[in-house]
């Protein structure tokens, strides 16, 4: 007998906005011409970029922090231009980065109960681009190593833990790049750029491993991700203005694997996938819906699912990862649409009986943990994703605080210093102990500034300061 419909066990996902009192309200979402997400999420917080006068600035929410946002909530706002793309760190759910029109890029550490007082000091500045940053994207294996692409056609790997820019990849883009993606252990990248052509690029060699021009032949922007085994799916347009998704394999690029036509709407796809389901998830921005579409090994090997369908339209859109899910629910993703003045949570999830924990809808997701730390990366390494079990719910750790040791033209002053110092120490021998706490040395009357020793016993020919 032929097979009217085929079997998935995904065929059934239905959508569901949650109510009112559970979404993000009065809040000023970004109008800057830029066709990145403005939302990012992870299992402790939602980052909305925000209209701000004066620079650029996101706002950084505790989940539970649901209802009408007041006007003054404090707001992370040390960029001097627009926030154009915002990013949470894959292995510690309080650093986030953010790319801006000021050609920097910042990393913030948030406090664990979210912001008390407006936050203007980043950790660290990270600065190499001459135009606006619109792309930023961690490792999702290696410890602070982060992705950063501006409008001046360069891709700058950074080593966020001492501020260098590690990989500058210069001349492969001749036009403005529109999005930037790793693979699944972070050994590749893909790039969809204006003129049209996808490329995957093996960063540490610098060199072009696969590309394919006019992947798309519209002239509208498109999008490029890596899937878990290895291809590509890219969102553009055709000729005609028609949306499109593809499906590569870079090894091959000449001829695309399936190639499926949407429809006429003129707003940019942006693709959001689900590694262990191998599902795709694309929302257009204007649109006021999200379709989902199964990849599999069998022909036409992306096969659409659905539609979730609501009246308003999309400003931008956060997806959160898999261990945020509520699984005693059967929730397979979780998206934080943006309106033009709230953030409205819309859950997917599969219609089960059981109460029980569905391992075929929760295989093992990747964790918090990195594999490898960005020096070893940066070496030649790689590390697969490290699995956690979400069987009996995600419970997150104790996040670390993002250190940076910069390394920089001071050290070699400083280090002269330190052997002036450990003359005087020398001579100080003799002497009786030198107090340094403060409270001893007001005890003694202060510091002198011109001997720094003879103050002890007053025998200084300064002034005492």
């Amino acid at each position: 007998m032929l097979r009217v419909v085929r079997a998935s066990k995904f065929r059934h996902v239905f959508g569901q906005a949650l109510k009112n009192d559970q979404c993000y309200d009065d809040i000023r979402v970004s109008r800057v011409t830029w066709d990145s997400s403005f939302c990012a999420v992870n299992p402790k917080f939602v980052a909305i970029i925000i209209e701000a006068s004066g620079g650029g600035a996101f706002l950084v929410l505790p989940l539970h922090k649901s209802g009408r946002i007041d006007k003054a909530y404090p707001t992370v706002c040390g960029h001097t231009g627009p926030v154009l793309d915002i990013d949470w760190c894959p292995h510690n759910d309080q650093v986030i980065a953010s790319g801006s029109e000021d050609c920097t890029v910042m990393v913030w550490q948030i406090p664990e109960n979210g912001l008390v007082t407006g936050l203007s000091e980043p950790v660290v500045v990270l600065e190499g681009h001459s135009k606006r940053v619109g792309i930023i994207t961690w490792h999702p294996t290696a410890r602070n190593v982060l992705l950063s692409a501006g409008c001046d056609n360069l891709v700058i790997i950074w080593n966020v833990g001492t501020g260098e820019a590690m990989i500058q990849l210069e001349d492969m883009h001749p036009d403005v790049i529109f999005s930037a993606c790793w693979n699944r252990n972070g050994s590749l990248i893909c790039t969809a750029c204006k003129d049209k052509t996808i490329r995957v690029i093996d960063p540490r060699k610098e060199e072009i491993v696969g590309e394919k021009e006019k992947a798309h032949e519209g002239a509208r922007p498109m999008r490029a991700i890596f899937l878990s085994d290895g291809n590509v799916f890219t969102t553009g347009f055709s000729r005609m203005s028609e949306r499109q998704l593809a499906l590569w394999n870079p090894q091959a690029m000449d001829e695309a694997i399936s190639v499926h036509e949407m429809d006429t709407s003129n707003g940019v796809l942006l693709p959001f996938y689900d590694p262990d389901t191998n599902v795709v998830y694309l929302c257009g921005k204007g649109d006021s819906s999200i379709r989902y579409f199964e990849i599999t090994d069998e022909a036409p090997f992306v096969h659409y699912l659905s539609t979730f369908t609501t009246k308003e339209p999309q400003r931008g859109m956060g997806y959160m990862p898999k261990r945020g899910l509520d699984v005693n629910k059967c929730e397979i993703a979780r998206f934080y649409k943006l309106h033009e003045r709230k953030c409205e949570p819309i859950i997917m999830t599969v219609p089960r009986k059981s109460d029980l924990f569905q391992d075929d809808l929760y295989p093992d997701t990747a964790g918090p943990d990195c594999a490898i730390e960005a020096e070893d990366w940066f070496e030649g390494r790689n590390g697969e994703p490290i699995l956690i079990s979400l069987k009996n719910g995600y419970v997150p750790g104790k996040n670390r605080d993002l250190k940076v040791v910069k390394k920089n033209i001071l050290d070699n002053k400083l280090s002269k210093n330190a052997e002036n110092t450990g003359t005087v120490n020398k001579s100080a021998s003799s002497t009786p102990s030198i107090v340094s706490s403060a409270v001893s040395l007001s005890l003694l009357g202060g510091l002198c500034l011109g001997c720094m020793l003879e103050t002890v016993t007053f025998s200084c020919v300064h002034t005492i300061q």
